[in-house]
């Protein structure tokens, strides 16, 4: 029996399978299991192939690897997407009355229980159900308790009505109980604990970030893989006097986040690539008004429209250097679910401490997992709001000129102006786009150019001083192997890594949140004899800063397919440019 048990149910999309996947793992979680979920879907409403898997264990997992136990195929074309990764002893589930699944094969080795599904949900109140007839079948080969799938039925249909929740919960006993008079043994047992877990997505995680983090205005359209960040916060964020506006487009939205930001709110949004193309132009605005501003990308397959619901990193060239002119910035980058809450919150305090656009770069495979965690990993006590050198009414006396005027663009030593919130006595201002003095106020003025220019560029070195924009070490840290990822590659090098370990190959690796400014990889580089870079992109956007940085070249392990990596693809891949190990070269 495996340590953890691989699950997944696929078909058309508009099949209901993703409600379907959710439901299961959500279930798992409930009976105190780690989750870890992937999605596979194509970029339309109805048709196209998709798949939601999730790996469960009651020991934490992180990635998503090479090995199907339980499959649940509404289409033939499921059992073949999936071929390389079902076993001997794989058990496939299919209703083999359906006319599109009559004529199935199941692979020598592998088990097949053909369950009338629709029939069944048919006899429990309705066709619709077939998908819960098949969770109360899987449950039944996972030897996994149904009442806990009954709990997870309860939240989902809840607020349809006590009678729609009996009648899933009846069609997911129809399910358990036709494969147990099949009288058939499996090899798998799930084992419950008493263990509490929150489970939710990345987009689900910067919402709530924001949330603690007190953002009160969000502006956003629309856009695969970030909606859901918008959709998180639409009811919830109003609860706590707050507002979200869908906007016509992503340009609009950008400047109704701005507009909120210079108005005394905190505020966001959130797009993905084609999104952040048409931000751009706003860039720039933001930074010469000195509106702290948190723009959140969660990227995708581009370039273009590219593959909309496909995983890649390949904005960072954009995150680091869009926008015409010079545009200071920072760019936050989260490597796990968990980090994505918390980094949101460093956003929003360091774009007010600093009167800066802050980027907070995700990534489709970050957005759509589904994790468990504990809940002390959200801990709201431990949340600090820093809204930065805001003056009130008694302090704006130590920033005006002669004539009694505010300064919003006071040349401060550390880049730092003083900024007041509308309505505060004395600090009335205004200011603009064009390159203005220290008043607001537009100037072609050569010295006074100079002095804004580089009072803007100091804020990034005063945050470079006064920040902590580490890197987290994993592994051996006098291995000669060092491994440099970014976003959320980090689950998987580190399972890559235990996998290694088995076979005496000892890796660093070094994830890196902050993409600007970023932690100096210098030290831990020479002291490497062999550096990789794994990412998703094709071209090595992360690996280039850092050969930039460090002017030394680094190994490259890209992958640009629209599919994330995988544990034990990773371990292969850096097994072929591990350096030697030392007693190999002694």
């Amino acid at each position: 029996m495996p340590e953890d048990l691989n699950w997944a149910i696929g078909g058309e999309a508009g099949d209901g399978i993703d409600s379907t996947g959710k439901i299961f793992a959500q279930a798992l979680s409930r009976a105190g299991r780690h989750v870890f979920t992937s999605k596979d879907f194509a970029s339309r409403i109805r048709g196209g192939y998709t798949a939601y898997k999730v790996r469960t264990s009651v020991d934490r997992v992180e990635s998503v690897v090479d090995r199907l136990d339980i499959l649940i195929a509404l289409t033939e074309r499921t059992i073949d997407e999936n071929m390389d990764e079902l076993h001997e002893g794989s058990v496939i589930i299919y209703d083999g009355e359906r006319t599109t699944m009559q004529d199935v094969e199941v692979p020598d080795g592998m088990i097949g229980l053909d369950v009338p599904l629709q029939d069944l949900a048919e006899e429990a109140g309705g066709a619709i159900m077939a998908n819960v007839v098949a969770l109360g079948a899987a449950c039944e080969v996972a030897d996994f308790p149904i009442e806990n799938l009954d709990e997870s039925l309860e939240k989902r249909f809840g607020g349809k009505g006590q009678a729609i929740v009996e009648n899933n919960q009846a069609a997911a006993r129809a399910g358990q109980e036709y494969v147990a008079d099949l009288d058939r043994e499996f090899d798998y047992a799930l084992e419950t604990t008493d263990a509490d877990y929150v489970l939710l997505n990345g987009d689900q995680a910067i919402g709530m970030g924001a949330i603690a983090a007190g953002c009160r205005f969000y502006a956003g359209y629309p856009i695969t893989p970030a909606t859901d960040v918008m959709e998180y916060l639409t009811g919830r964020i109003d609860q706590y006097g707050g507002k979200v506006v869908q906007a016509e487009d992503e340009l609009a939205a950008i400047n109704l986040a701005l507009g909120a930001a210079r108005a005394g709110a905190r505020a966001m949004t959130a797009t993905s690539g084609p999104g952040i193309d048409l931000m751009t132009e706003t860039f720039g605005l933001v930074a010469t008004t000195e509106t702290p501003l948190v723009i959140a990308d969660v990227m995708r397959s581009g370039p273009s429209t590219g593959m909309p619901t496909k995983q890649e990193q390949g904005d960072l060239n954009m995150l680091l250097y869009g926008g015409h002119g010079e545009v200071p910035r920072f760019v936050l980058g989260p490597t796990t679910v968990a980090e994505a809450f918390w980094k949101t919150v460093e956003a929003f305090n360091l774009a007010e401490q600093y009167q800066i656009p802050v980027f907070l770069v995700s990534d489709l495979a970050l957005a759509v997992t589904e994790q468990t965690f504990p809940p002390e990993a959200f801990d709201m006590e431990e949340v600090e709001i820093d809204r930065g050198n805001v003056v009130g009414a008694d302090g704006v006396t130590d920033w005006v000129d002669e004539e009694a005027r505010f300064q919003p663009h006071a040349a401060t030593e550390d880049g730092v102006s003083p900024r007041t919130f509308p309505g505060t006595a004395g600090g009335a201002h205004m200011t603009t786009g064009l390159e203005h003095d220290a008043l607001g106020r537009r100037t072609e003025d050569e010295g006074v150019r100079v002095e804004q220019v580089d009072k803007r560029q100091r804020k990034v070195e005063t945050a470079r001083e006064r920040e902590d924009w580490d890197y987290r070490e994993f592994g051996d840290p006098d291995a000669d192997t060092l491994v440099l990822s970014w976003g959320s590659n980090e689950g998987a090098i580190r399972e890559a890594m235990e996998l290694l370990a088995e076979d005496d190959v000892a890796v660093r690796f070094l994830s890196v949140p902050y993409l600007f400014p970023r932690p100096d990889l210098s030290a831990a580089i020479d002291a490497a004899e062999t550096t990789v870079v794994v990412e998703c992109n094709a071209e090595g956007q992360f690996a280039d800063v850092i050969e930039h940085d460090v002017l030394e070249r680094v190994e490259r392990i890209n992958k640009y397919t629209g599919v994330r990596f995988k544990a034990d693809e990773l371990a292969a891949e850096i097994r072929e440019v591990a350096a030697p190990t030392r007693e190999a070269t002694q």
